[in-house]
């Protein structure tokens, strides 16, 4: 049975650590980024503009190698 996942931090979680096992590396880099950003779950959640004018980098490296 699949868990549901219902906020960033645990999707954040889950997909480092299912890429990690697999001695993978994550690394995003985002220019100019706008996301409207929810208030909620579900499909009366209002939403607000988030604006990053420069860069974005997030960058995970499992230590073990």
């Amino acid at each position: 049975m699949a868990h549901r996942t219902d906020n960033w931090p645990e999707l954040a979680i889950g997909l480092y650590d299912k890429l990690t096992g697999r001695n993978a590396e994550i690394t995003y880099e985002l220019d100019g980024v706008e996301v409207d950003v929810p208030n909620g779950v579900g499909e009366g959640a209002r939403h607000a503009p988030w604006r990053v004018s420069g860069t974005i980098r997030i960058r995970t490296r499992d230590a073990q190698a």
